[in-house]
C-alpha cells in the first residue's frame, strides 16, 4: 500500500486518483489520523466479503443453536423482560 501525506494528496489529486485506481492509498495526517482511499469497485468487493463472512457466521450460530435445542420459544422465554 502506498502512503501519502495529506499535503501530497491535496496538492496532487490526479496522482492520488491514478494511484488509488491501482491499489488503496493510505493518506496520513497527524491531526486527523489516517485515511484510506480506494476505488468504489474495491470498496464494493470488500463490503461483499464482509457481508459474506457475517452471513456465514450467522448461519453457523443458527446451526449451533438448533443443535443445542434453542428454538424461538426458548429464545422468547430467555428474552422476557423482567423489569
Amino acid at each position: 500500500m502506498i502512503t501519502m501525506s495529506r499535503e501530497e494528496a491535496l496538492s496532487d489529486w490526479r496522482k492520488l486518483a491514478r494511484d488509488a485506481a491501482r491499489e488503496p492509498i493510505k493518506v496520513t495526517d497527524d491531526a486527523a489520523g489516517t485515511l484510506v482511499v480506494l476505488t468504489e469497485a474495491e470498496f464494493a468487493r470488500l463490503k461483499g466479503i464482509a457481508w459474506s463472512r457475517l452471513l456465514g457466521a450467522m448461519d453457523r450460530l443458527a446451526q449451533e443453536a438448533d443443535a443445542s435445542g434453542l428454538d424461538q420459544a426458548k429464545l422468547d422465554e430467555l428474552l422476557v423482560d423482567e423489569s
